[in-house]
């Protein structure tokens, strides 16, 4: 039989509290989504979900690297290109200077001129090569290796290849000399063997550097579309849990003023006793 009226064992207050403790745990929990903006924060809140959304999180984390990978090869590549546009425009001029040398009608004095400033387009040549390095690479110089860069997380890889092999072309032209117009014709054999290996260069450049930038957009869609994933797992709708808020501190209120009721109902025995 149920207990109806007794100063020691006050069943409503008992079912008042324990309505209170369990707003209070909801009120708790809506209150953490509102302050983090996450509905899963925990493994307590949800194991499995927030498992899932670690394991998410660690993915974006690699994306991050590779991103930062396909970038530093990037920069690679946009050097050498740059010393490599920068040989291909100074092989034009040097052409200039080698046809201007085959001329027979040129002087002693204007052979000499004109082969002292050959040398010199030629040596600039070589500076251009040794100053296309980023990062300690140098994809033109004749020791240069092929790089391959981390392409997605799951170890694929992308080869920006080596272009040591113009360098040949450059000692070639090096080795050359305008001081005659039979050496002149001579000159213009290697230059056109440079002109040669240099658009070779710029088109493996200009292909690589597409590469590298269709990988980058695609590994910045795949993070964009990872982060939506787990925006949808663990992120909280703060105009829901605002509602829900707002009704929890109301039913907070009225579960005190319930429980303040129920243990006000002993001292009405009191009346049975005057």
């Amino acid at each position: 039989m149920a207990i109806q009226n007794s100063i020691n064992t006050n069943v409503g207050a008992f079912v008042a509290l324990q309505n209170l403790s369990a707003v209070n745990t909801r009120l708790e929990a809506v209150q953490n989504r509102v302050s983090t903006g996450f509905k899963v924060s925990s493994a307590i809140d949800d194991a499995s979900s927030f498992a899932i959304a670690q394991g998410v999180r660690g993915n974006l984390k690699a994306y991050e690297a590779v991103s930062q990978g396909l970038a530093n090869g990037r920069g690679v590549v946009a050097v050498t290109l740059a010393g490599a546009t920068a040989i291909s425009d100074l092989l034009g001029d040097i052409q200039k200077k080698i046809t201007e040398g085959s001329n027979a009608g040129n002087s002693t004095e204007q052979q000499s001129i004109l082969n002292s400033d050959f040398s010199n387009l030629v040596a600039q040549v070589n500076t251009f090569i040794s100053n296309a390095t980023y990062n300690g690479r140098n994809l033109l110089s004749n020791a240069s290796t092929s790089i391959n860069v981390l392409a997605n997380i799951d170890g694929t890889r992308l080869t920006i290849r080596s272009n040591s092999a113009f360098s040949v072309a450059a000692v070639n032209i090096g080795s050359q000399n305008i001081s005659s117009t039979v050496a002149a014709t001579k000159a213009l054999s290697a230059l056109f063997q440079a002109t040669s290996s240099i658009n070779t260069v710029l088109g493996n450049l200009g292909a690589d550097s597409r590469s590298l930038s269709f990988q980058e957009d695609f590994i910045t869609k795949l993070s964009d579309a990872s982060n939506e994933g787990l925006g949808s797992i663990v992120d909280a709708d703060l105009a829901k849990e605002s509602s829900k808020l707002q009704a929890l501190q109301v039913q907070q209120q009225l579960s005190v003023q319930t429980l303040s009721i129920a243990n006000a109902n002993p001292r009405t025995l009191l009346s049975l006793f005057q």
